[in-house]
C-alpha cells in the first residue's frame, strides 16, 4: 500500500505560484509515475501531468505546459506540482496519485489540496 499525502495549497492571487507536495509513506514511490490532477467545482477531474520513476520524463496538460512544472526527489520519497503565473480557472482541489507504469491505471490516491486563485 502506498498513502500519498497533499499538501501546499491555499488561497492565492492571479499570476501568484504555489508550490505542491505530494508525500509517500508505506512504501518508496521510486518505482511509480506519479500524476497530478485537479477537480474544480462542477467539473471533470483533469490530467494536470505526470513525472516517471527516473524523474527524467514529464507529461503536462496543455493547461499546464509553460506553468506548471512537475518534479521528484525520491530521497525524500515527495513529488511536487510547482504552479506559476497562477490564474483564476486554476481554483480547483489538487491531487497527487501514483501507478507502476506508464497508461496504467492509478492505483493511489491522495485526499487533495485546495488552491484558489482569486482575481
Amino acid at each position: 500500500q502506498v498513502q500519498l499525502v497533499e499538501s501546499g495549497g491555499g488561497l492565492v492571487q492571479a499570476g501568484d505560484s504555489l508550490r505542491l507536495s505530494c508525500t509517500a509513506s508505506g512504501r518508496t514511490l521510486s518505482n511509480y509515475y506519479i500524476g497530478w490532477f485537479r477537480r474544480s467545482p462542477g467539473k471533470e477531474r483533469e490530467f494536470v501531468g505526470h513525472i516517471a520513476w527516473s524523474g527524467r520524463s514529464t507529461i503536462y496538460a496543455d493547461s499546464a505546459k509553460g506553468r506548471f512544472t512537475i518534479s521528484r526527489d525520491n530521497a525524500k520519497n515527495t513529488v511536487y506540482l510547482q504552479m506559476n503565473s497562477l490564474k483564476p480557472e486554476d481554483t480547483a482541489v489538487y491531487y497527487c496519485a501514483a501507478v507502476m507504469s506508464a497508461g496504467g491505471t492509478y492505483n493511489y490516491w491522495g485526499q487533495g489540496t485546495q488552491v484558489t486563485v482569486s482575481s
